[in-house]
């Protein structure tokens, strides 16, 4: 990607809700900055700009977006092509919903199972609660290249960081659960997607940069 002092993402080189935002940018192409954040250390100037000191964050020009949802939507919008939600409203509300149910259903689980504040109880449950819940829903992707869709879209962009960080977590996906496996190597396996991967990220999945 190219670079615009006026165009910056700051972003978590290990946090999933950074790499979605980032996968988005990979995906359409777009010249920006992006800027690695430790959470831990979250810069004062930021803060000043965003009140829940959160990341991801863009900030083009003189607007400040800081929700990864915001700003996925925001440059789908900004930047239409190419597109990554529907165009009809009814079947673009069916994605945002999809994306609302990834958010409820995994992503709780997995900022549980990698919150090192967290008991781990609760965290072996989380991880058993994650690993049937994607293992029965892999026939989904027998039927379709991309998740209840033949275009890659937002959903996708949201579903494929948490896949990715599933060594991370702890989870194997048995060869029974075909269709997510083959799902998971054709998302690895897009150029977006391997250009929006930090060096954190590429570790994760014992690649080097």
């Amino acid at each position: 990607m190219g670079t615009s002092p006026h165009f910056v993402c700051y972003s978590n080189p290990v946090d999933h809700y950074s790499h979605r935002v980032r996968l988005v940018l990979a995906e359409k192409d777009i010249s920006i900055t992006i800027k690695d954040i430790d959470s831990n250390h979250y810069p004062t100037s930021l803060a000043e700009q965003n009140p829940y000191a959160t990341l991801p964050m863009l900030v083009e020009r003189e607007l400040t977006l800081y929700n990864s949802i915001v700003i996925m939507e925001y440059l789908e919008d900004r930047y239409p092509y190419p597109p990554l939600l529907p165009a009809y409203p009814s079947e673009k509300a069916s994605k945002r919903l999809l994306i609302y149910r990834i958010q409820r259903d995994w992503c709780n689980l997995v900022d549980l199972l990698l919150d090192p504040k967290a008991k781990q109880t609760a965290q072996n449950s989380a991880r058993k609660e994650l690993r049937e819940s994607l293992i029965g829903i892999s026939a989904v992707f027998a039927d379709k290249p991309y998740f209840l869709s033949n275009d890659f879209s937002l959903a996708d962009c949201c579903l494929l960081p948490i896949l990715w960080r599933l060594p991370l977590l702890g989870i194997e996906i048995p060869r029974a659960a075909k269709g997510l496996l083959v799902y998971m190597d054709r998302g690895f396996n897009r150029p977006s997607f391997k250009a929006s991967l930090s060096e954190a990220e590429l570790k994760m999945a014992g690649v080097n940069s």
